[in-house]
């Protein structure tokens, strides 16, 4: 078939009209895009520069520039350079080249970014890796003299611009510094065979050095949020046998000047920007250390498994207030959905914006999850002393199947995660996780009760690992399959998930949309091995029913509860475990 293409012609002052209108419209659009300006310090508050308060919610992207072992599911060493050393022994130097550059391209790109925003999220974290912008000084020709790489800065580039193209501020975290920052090896990638920035003149000068290149680099551009620029210290300086990681250090002094140091250097090529610091103590302990060098700074601290109570929130205020500068919950995160909740709700209350930990991984308490696959499970158990040493082919495979599992379109989104960090803080409303249409039959799988907060859609009694706080190691989820919050989930072979450890008084929330009323019967099939659960069932807040499970050996059996009177529309059903012991498969309604 011919086609034929008529092209439109406008006179001339026409086209000048409609030009000058795109251009105006580009210029407005362009104006909105930096309306809001460089962030800075003004008091106790981040404001924009029509002096709004910024609340900053974002995530980092912990294990992109920085492989930690615990992401990859690699026990024992766990420094980047050691991985890649595993990695060199199973497949060669020249195809872990080839899974390096795999990985910097599949684990971040612009649909991350585009989804965080779409999620919710305002703002990014990046964890850089010094040496993808800067040799080592072991490595350096010429002693003394920094030698530039484009990698890093590359990479920066493209995840600014698409932070810009989503109006989302991006905070760089110099999250290994050269040499090591801390005797926490695996954070900062660390090789105590050499000397550690804390021993080494040339690696301070180093940094010093790439924070200035930073700075001249992006001095002009507002959608950089900040620089945080030492990730979490943690070096016993007075004490070094008895407190190596710094967390009852006094002083801090040689923290306390690399801090100066660096800020005056970004100072002489940019007055604009937020300049983050941390204390010693994986980023806690401020002693010793008076962040009065500059009036542009910010306070960052990091939270984990502890107790989300006002008493955790006590040093941040208190240190905010004596300096009269805001405070930032840089990192956090690791936990589960109720705890994500608590946090961001104790931290937002006080007004202090955060950074939650990591974006993906493999693990599921997170907003994304990368998959494992069966060959690359057998490096993880070789490694981990629990199998043979996969031959090359195996392990290639294993290690490519997971290089392209890394970009987003093959993760699972994790949805509970994000509606508890963004929604949840801020409602105790229930939501569908899953659409449940009754007409006259509906099988729920037990782990499909409703988004929402503990006491609300569900409730459990061990929702969260608070071992910081307590002393005692409480898993939260024993399960830890399909969903994130207390509720425990496993999941068999098959992707077949079940409610696993229900307790006396716990209960899961379905919302079912009735579109035929009348009589039904509801069908648990469950697994009562010892004989002792019983559960009764609620709709909209009134007890039904109950039922004694019947005992089961080693397989789930189903216990029938008939006369369950159903009207069309919304309904809420409710399942109270009276006794607990057992484990919940599905619940199926039906004529």
């Amino acid at each position: 078939m011919k086609t034929t293409t008529k092209t439109l012609r406008l006179p001339a002052k026409q086209f000048h009209y409609i030009f000058l209108a795109l251009l105006g419209t580009l210029l407005l659009l362009s104006r909105a895009a930096y309306s809001q300006g460089f962030l800075r310090a003004d008091g106790q508050r981040i404001v924009n520069e029509k002096n709004e308060n910024v609340l900053l919610r974002g995530v980092g992207l912990g294990g992109w520039m920085l492989q930690e072992g615990y992401m990859l599911r690699v026990n024992g060493e766990g420094q980047q350079h050691k991985i890649r050393k595993r990695i060199e022994d199973l497949v060669g130097p020249e195809k872990t080249k080839i899974f390096y550059e795999k990985w910097l391209a599949n684990h971040t790109t612009r649909a991350d970014i585009d989804s965080m925003k779409r999620w919710g999220f305002n703002s990014v974290r990046l964890p850089m890796h010094y040496a993808l912008y800067t040799l080592p000084v072991e490595k350096e020709p010429v002693k003394g003299r920094q030698t530039w790489l484009e990698k890093g800065f590359a990479m920066t580039d493209s995840l600014l611009a698409w932070c810009k193209a989503n109006q989302m501020y991006l905070i760089l975290d110099l999250h290994a510094a050269p040499g090591g920052q801390g005797n926490d090896f695996n954070i900062s990638d660390r090789d105590p065979a050499v000397p550690s920035l804390w021993d080494s003149e040339e690696n301070r000068q180093k940094t010093i050095a790439l924070w200035r290149k930073l700075a001249q680099r992006y001095a002009n551009e507002p959608w950089i949020g900040a620089y945080d620029i030492i990730n979490e210290p943690n070096w016993g300086f007075t004490d070094p046998a008895g407190d190596k990681n710094g967390t009852k250090e006094k002083l801090n002094a040689p923290l306390q000047k690399l801090l100066q140091d660096i800020t005056k250097a970004i100072r002489t090529v940019d007055k604009k920007h937020l300049v983050i610091i941390e204390g010693n103590g994986w980023g806690n302990n401020y002693n010793g250390i008076e962040p009065t060098w500059d009036k542009n700074m910010a306070l960052s601290f990091h939270k984990y498994w502890s107790f989300n109570d006002d008493a955790s929130a006590a040093q941040m205020l208190k240190l905010r207030e004596k300096y009269n500068m805001p405070a930032w919950l840089g990192e956090t995160g690791e936990n589960s959905n109720v705890w994500f909740t608590e946090a961001i709700a104790l931290f937002e209350k006080n007004n202090i914006g955060w950074a939650w930990w990591p974006l993906k991984k493999l693990g599921g308490n997170n907003p994304l999850q990368i998959p494992s696959n069966a060959d690359y499970d057998k490096i993880t158990a070789f490694w981990g002393g629990r199998g043979d040493k996969p031959d090359a082919e195996t392990a290639w495979r294993g290690l490519s199947r997971l290089a392209e599992d890394l970009h987003i379109k093959n993760n699972l989104v994790q949805y509970d995660v994000i509606d508890a960090m963004l929604r949840q803080p801020h409602s105790s409303e229930t939501r569908p996780f899953k659409a449940h249409v009754l007409e006259r039959k509906l099988v729920m799988a037990a782990a499909d009760y409703d988004l929402g907060k503990n006491g609300f859609a569900y409730f459990d009694n061990d929702t969260a690992d608070y071992h910081v706080s307590t002393g005692k190691n409480t898993p939260g989820n024993r399960g830890r399959a399909y969903r994130n919050d207390g509720v425990d989930i496993a999941m068999k072979e098959g992707g077949i998930t079940y409610v696993n450890h229900i307790e006396k008084g716990e209960w899961l929330a379905y919302t079912v949309q009735v579109k035929e009323g009348g009589s039904y019967k509801l069908v648990l099939r469950a697994e009562n091995s010892e004989g002792k659960g019983t559960a009764s069932l609620l709709l909209n807040g009134m007890r039904l029913a109950g039922a004694k499970l019947e005992k089961s050996q080693g397989s789930p059996v189903v216990t029938t509860i008939a006369g369950i009177e159903l009207e069309p529309g919304t309904q809420k059903l409710v399942l109270r475990a009276d006794e607990g012991g057992f484990d919940l498969y599905t619940l199926e309604l039906s004529k």
